[in-house]
């Protein structure tokens, strides 16, 4: 079994911390059996490492190793670049093509950005994990494959689970040896010898003398937050190599190409905010039309009580349903009521200066027209609300149904009804 020193120099990896050796000695451990790995870890720190040293220390190290980016794949070709699809399986399809599965038979892959995989695509991975076998898109033959996969992600992928973009039963069949590499901000001894290497290395690309760094910027170098981790450190390494003339680097130099942290990063909004913020707007549009249909109740149980009892009996029986129907009037005399009990001018928000006469034969006409308006009123909101949310979701239906907090059945039925 090779060391965690001889790997660090095969790979060039550099660091002493422990966190990194531990991580690389796990790597060591797991390299000559079948079990799959989840690395984790944030962007820029390296992960794509890990598979690379558990491959080439398998009995797959002569097998083909691919590494697939889940996140840069569309999900309407995902499915197709992973397990293959047949000739005319869908517009484009000229000719039948292997997938990374079959391609990959023998040997190891390696799927960073795991979590962004949709949930269609998960299911055929359990399948693959579990017994090996997978269906090739627009094929009804089970077809095995004898791969090893090691699996990558940046995200919370328990996060992921309890709001349904991430099966629980697949996290656990990946993630049976977990190996995490640490932030460089926590490798504070580290900093400075990958500097010195990066710059050494651009010294050597660009033909020119290497930086140095003099002690204040080497303790700012490794003050430093660096949410991008090694990736921002080797593009920071790399602008200083080529832009500055001077190789004998200071601390406020340094600080020249170094962001102030957090004043110039595009802000972070979480998904739990932005889906807070959709909530609140939705339950006071919800808010409004109940009170519409409300108002609505109302008014019905006005004309009812102007058809019963007469105009002079509903202001003593119902003063505040008229306060509320009429608004705030100077005095009654402002609110006409016709002489004849059965007759009555209505002059509310929704129908203002419409006279609607009830007659003998026909009680509740008046009142029906009025609720169909306000129900037309209520269709043409949910129209809108829908559309909306499909349009923000790019017309993916079961992320505007989470949205709107309805079902997804729910959602496609009023996609139907509205011929949206």
């Amino acid at each position: 079994m090779e060391t965690v020193q001889a790997i660090k120099q095969r790979f060039e990896i550099i660091g002493n911390d422990p966190k990194l050796n531990r991580a690389i000695e796990k790597a060591i451990q797991v390299a000559p059996t079948d079990i799959s790995v989840m690395v984790t870890g944030e962007s820029g720190v390296g992960k794509e490492n890990i598979p690379r040293i558990i491959h080439s220390l398998s009995h797959r190290k002569h097998g083909k190793y691919i590494a697939v980016n889940c996140g840069a794949i569309p999900e309407g070709t995902i499915d197709s670049e992973l397990f293959g699809h047949e000739k005319g399986a869908f517009t484009g399809a000229t000719s039948t093509r292997e997938g990374y599965f079959e391609v990959a038979d023998g040997g190891t892959i390696f799927l960073d950005e795991v979590g962004e995989l949709p949930l269609t695509t998960q299911v055929r991975l359990l399948r693959v994990l579990e017994n090996g076998e997978f269906i090739k898109v627009g094929s009804s033959q089970v077809q095995k494959t004898n791969v090893r996969i090691v699996a990558a992600t940046n995200v919370n992928l328990f996060n992921a689970i309890e709001k349904g973009k991430f099966r629980e039963d697949l996290y656990y069949r990946l993630s049976t040896v977990e190996i995490t590499l640490p932030p460089l901000r926590e490798r504070n001894d580290d900093i400075h010898l990958l500097f010195r290497k990066f710059v050494a290395d651009f010294a050597h690309k660009y033909k020119m003398p290497p930086l140095r760094l003099d002690d204040d910027a080497v303790q700012l170098l490794q003050k430093f937050r660096w949410s991008g981790n090694i990736r921002q450190l080797r593009n920071v390494a790399e602008q200083i190599s080529v832009l500055e003339t001077n190789r004998d680097i200071t601390l406020a130099t340094l600080q020249s190409y170094l962001p102030a942290e957090g004043s110039n990063l595009p802000s972070v909004i979480s998904d739990s905010k932005k889906e807070s913020d959709f909530s609140t707007e939705r339950d006071i549009l919800y808010k409004v039309l109940f009170d519409m249909r409300s108002d609505l109740n109302d008014l019905k149980k006005l004309t009812l009580e102007l058809m019963k009892n007469g105009n002079s009996k509903v202001q003593d029986i119902n003063p505040n349903l008229i306060q509320k129907i009429y608004g705030n009037q100077q005095n009654d005399s402002e609110i006409d009521f016709e002489e004849e009990p059965r007759t009555a001018v209505m002059a509310t928000p929704a129908v203002r200066e419409e006279n609607y006469h009830i007659q003998d034969d026909n009680n509740y006409l008046d009142a029906e027209t009025i609720e169909e308006e306000e129900i037309l009123r209520l269709e043409q909101k949910e129209i809108e609300m829908i559309k909306k949310s499909l349009e923000k979701n790019k017309g993916k239906r079961k992320a505007a149904a989470d949205e709107l907090g309805i079902s997804e059945r729910t959602l496609y039925r009023k996609i139907k009804q509205f011929d949206l």
